[in-house]
């Protein structure tokens, strides 16, 4: 702790500290609680992506043994852009997923077995909810490290400036 000179000039400028401290306490708290919300309401969307992902994976379960035959269907398709926008949590700038742009490749329809059709669908749907997680997860993350150095200046202000300038 700085030694504190006994001046007039001192006095008012640690009243005016204290001021702007218990002036911006608040703020930070009200961003701590947005933040806090916004981590949970992420987390649950995360939850319910992973859902359907096990519930669409049921479904293709009982089909699943066509993809024992030797066809490679990751040759038909790939992903060509993942589409994000730009969005603004708290102050925070954020990427928000959009869709995802596959590039698709020409097949025989007469050579090629009748469920690659379902299978490719079914691949793409897969890749989007997984690339739709990851966004999510990278949201969480900035988040989660704004939270931290958010709570990280509420404690520097409520125990060390605040009394300090007391």
């Amino acid at each position: 702790m700085a030694k504190i000179r006994l001046t007039k000039n001192e006095l008012k400028k640690q009243k005016e500290a204290l001021k702007r401290f218990t002036r911006y306490l608040p703020t930070l708290e009200l961003k701590k609680t947005q933040l806090v919300a916004e981590i949970r309401l992420i987390s649950q969307q995360v939850d319910k992506i992973i859902d359907e992902i096990n519930r669409f994976e049921k479904e293709i379960f009982h089909w699943v043994d066509v993809f024992g035959e030797d066809i490679d269907i990751s040759v038909w398709f790939s992903v060509e852009e993942l589409v994000t926008n730009s969005g603004n949590i708290a102050g925070i700038d954020i990427e928000i997923f959009e869709n995802v742009i596959f590039k698709d490749e020409e097949y025989d329809l007469f050579e090629t077995p009748l469920w690659v059709d379902k299978g490719i669908e079914a691949c793409k749907e897969k890749i989007r909810q997984q690339l739709k997680i990851k966004t999510l997860e990278k949201q969480m993350a900035v988040l989660q490290e704004e939270l931290r150095i958010t709570v990280q200046r509420i404690n520097l202000f409520d125990k060390v400036k605040i009394p300090e300038a007391r």
